[in-house]
Order: C-alpha cells, then structure tokens, then sequence
C-alpha cells in the first residue's frame, strides 16, 4: 500500500520500527499534493524544503536510539488561521498575506514536540467565517468526493487534504462546526473539544479573544480514523501558560464496568433532515445495541433555543466587529456575514446579559440530561454537502444552510465535547454522525465513535472523482 495511504499512528509506528524513513514517509505525501492539489486547492502553503529536513532529522533520531514522540517523524498540516513560526497566519484574506507570525501556536508546538512535521498549510473561507471554503487570497477547496460540493467549513483545506490522502493528520479549530462540518462533508473524523481542554494563542493580532470566542472556540484535530484523533487529541491538550482559561483537566473515558446509556436523536427539531442521514444516525444506534449497551430516542431540553443562543451569541459580538471584518473579507465572505446579520437574532446589551443568563439556566438542564445518558448520537449536518456558493446564492440560501448545520452549535453553546465519525454514505457522499456529551467528556464521545468507527466508519483516503 502507498505510504500516502496509511493512518498517521501506523506511520509512527513503521518509522520507529525502521521499516520505512521519515523522509520517504513525507516525500510520499508531497508527491501527493503534486498529484491531487491542483484538483482540490486544499493545501494553499507548501513546507517542502523544512519537511524534508525534519524528516532526515527524524531518521537521524531513530538511527541514534533516541526516545521518540508519539508522532515522530509523521508529516502534519495545519490550518492558515494557526500559527505557525515562519509562516503567514492569513486567516484566508489578502490583508494578513504577510502576517507572519514568530512563533508556533501551542497546538503546533505540541505536535512538533510529539515529533510530527508539518508539511504544509491549508485553506479556510475568510476569517473562518463562512461553513463553504472559498477564500479571497486562495480560492475555493473543493471536495474530493464531487467537485461540485463543499468541503464545509472553516477547516474545509483539512478535510480534504486529509481525505484525499494529502496528509494523514491536522490541525483545525471550530466556533460553529468548523472542525465537524468538514469531516461529514469529506468523509473523515475529528472532535471539537470541551472549551479549555486544548489551548488557544496567537501572535498575529487580534491576539485576544471577544466574549463569544471565549465561551465557544477551540482548537482540535481531525484525522481520517478516529484512532488518530485520539492520539492527536492526547497530543495537543492540557494546560498550557498562553492561554489564561486552559484547563489541566483529568479526563475519564467511557465506561467499563457497565453498558453505555446511548440517547439518539436523528431528526433534531429546527429543520428538516435528510431521510438517509436519519438512517445513518439510527443505523449507529442500531450498532451500538446490537453490542448490548442501552439505546433510545431522546431530545435534550430546549434544543431549538440553543440554536438560537448560539446565534445571538456570536451575532452581538460579530456586531461590533464587522466593520472590520468587511474591510478584509471578499465579497462571498461579506455576503454570508451579512446573510448572518440578518438571520441570526440581534441584540443590545441588556438582551445579551438576559441571553447570558438563561444559557446557564439551559445548561444546568442539559448537564442533568447527560447524567441520564453517557452520549447523544445524531446528525453533524442534517443534508449532504450543498454545491458550491449555494450558501450566498439568496438569502433563502443562507437560511437552509444555518438550518442545515444546526445540530453543531449546542455543543459550542455550552463548551462541551463532540466528535464526529463518518458513518455511511447517502446518494454518493459521506454521512458523518455526531457524538456529544457534557463537558469534559471528551474521551467517552471518542471511546464510543471509535466502536463506531470499527463498525460501519467510511475508510479514506479516495482519489478526487473527477
């Protein structure tokens, strides 16, 4: 099998064994991106020179005996709104082209530290905010399963450089889904942690975050197995001295010595779902009884009011901001931020504290919801990867797709954990299924999609379709 086609721990593995190099493992990978990126456009900064050189240094290690990383020796990308020493964060737009920051992001500095190489940058819509990836300064990524569909987004570059074989691991971050809305458009995995776990900083300004960041952005991982997630996922968290919230947390996985209480909501109320993604999610549910855990159909409390929060939540602080955010965004990104403006609930400040309020109040009812249930199944997007621009096509556009992703935003609500595991197919594209719990669950949402992914996950890397 080609090297571009192994998962990132079986490469670790190869490399300490001496079976493969180092450098034959990433020249592997950059012949890859020879051959597929000028289909995809998902990596947008190529690392050749420095790669190549971390790698014989990597084989010199392993031929001295040296103690090696978990990820020693294994190519990495990183999505272009992460710092990465050397490089330009440009969160996608013309006006940061040369914003070049002095310093590796913790995410990063851990990945290296674990002996991972990063190979490469990827794309993302404008400033990230955007769940279609087609940016002012590089253009639109498209997905390897049909050209004519979104990677999602905003880590869209990783998705499809991940599935398309490009790289086998990366790094993303995610507000509203954008490290689970590429994962079920392309086919791979990912988690968007619980707030904290994993630290956030960067040296390219604004190097502080609004309140509705705070509460809701995190960095993460996505890689094609969830098994590789998990090993980035052990990587990369843990407090860290940048980042003032970070948290040293004691994580658990999922239980041992009972069966798992699984709650299943395949149609979440706000929106229409696809019947082939409602089969998919209760398919998982199917799955995990067939093992003997315990399986239902349940809704937490006030689900469509989280939607709701979520959005006024992030609209009052976009708000204040958006005349800057305009000035460097393109015309499709200012298109969706305006959409956005209009269909998301706007509010003074007295609103925002009453929203502020009743979010604690709606979170202390989900925490109690989870003590009745280990993990909620259900869809990431509730329809298939839309076709390009259909986002900004109308306002009516806009609509379908806030109400297409609406089943990612209660976890970044409440800074709790969701992974997502691509979990069958539907009319020819991935179907990722996502599974949350409460806060600090992370390891029981990656315990249970890993069963998940034994049993029916969608294997990648695919040549593009085209």
């Amino acid at each position: 099998m080609e090297l571009w086609k192994k998962n990132a721990a079986e490469l670790a593995s190869m490399i300490a064994k001496r079976e493969v190099s180092s450098r034959e493992v990433v020249d592997a990978h950059l012949a890859r991106i020879d051959d597929v990126n000028p289909r995809l456009n998902a990596v947008v900064r190529r690392l050749d020179a420095d790669a190549r050189a971390a790698a014989d240094r990597a084989d010199a290690a392993v031929k001295a005996g040296e103690r090696l990383g978990p990820l020693h020796g294994v190519p990495f990308t990183v999505k272009e709104n992460i710092d990465l020493a050397g490089t330009p964060t440009t969160n996608s737009v013309p006006a940061l082209a040369e914003a070049v920051s002095p310093s590796d992001a913790p995410v990063v500095e851990r990945m290296r530290g674990a002996g991972a190489i990063p190979i490469g940058r990827t794309n993302l819509p404008d400033m990230g905010l955007r769940i279609h990836t087609d940016s002012a300064l590089h253009g639109l990524t498209r997905n390897p399963w049909h050209h004519d569909r979104t990677t999602g987004g905003s880590s869209g570059g990783e998705a499809s450089a991940l599935a398309s074989g490009m790289s086998p691991i990366g790094l993303g971050n995610d507000v509203g889904g954008s490290l689970r809305n590429p994962a079920h458009c392309c086919g791979v995995s990912s988690i968007k942690p619980t707030v904290g776990v994993v630290p956030w900083a960067t040296e390219i300004p604004p190097t502080a975050l609004n309140l509705a960041f705070q509460l809701m952005v995190v960095e993460g991982v996505l890689a094609r197995r969830i098994s590789d997630v998990r090993v980035g996922f052990d990587i990369v968290r843990g407090a860290h001295r940048r980042d003032p919230y970070s948290v040293p947390a004691d994580l658990q996985g999922a239980p041992t010595d009972r069966k798992w209480r699984v709650a299943v909501l395949a149609e979440p109320p706000g929106g229409r779902t696809d019947p082939g993604i409602a089969e998919v999610v209760r398919a998982t549910g199917r799955t995990l009884a067939d093992a003997g855990h315990h399986v239902e159909e349940a809704t937490p409390p006030d689900y469509e009011e989280c939607i709701d929060m979520w959005g006024a939540t992030l609209n009052g602080d976009l708000a204040v901001v958006q005349p800057l955010l305009e000035a460097v965004m393109g015309d499709g990104g200012r298109t969706f931020l305006q959409y956005g403006r209009e269909l998301l609930t706007s509010a003074d400040q007295a609103t925002m504290s009453a929203i502020h309020m009743r979010r604690f109040e709606v979170a202390a009812k989900w925490a109690q919801w989870f003590e009745q249930y280990d993990v909620l199944l259900c869809p990431t997007w509730s329809m298939a990867a839309f076709e390009h621009g259909a986002d900004i096509a109308s306002l009516d556009g806009a609509k379908a797709t806030f109400e297409t992703f609406r089943a990612v935003l209660a976890p970044n609500l409440f800074g709790s954990p969701a992974a997502v595991v691509p979990a069958g197919v539907s009319d020819g594209l991935p179907v990722g299924v996502q599974v949350a719990s409460w806060r600090f669950k992370d390891l029981v949402c990656l315990d249970v999609a890993a069963h998940l992914d034994e049993a029916m996950g969608v294997r990648t890397p695919i040549d593009p379709t085209w």
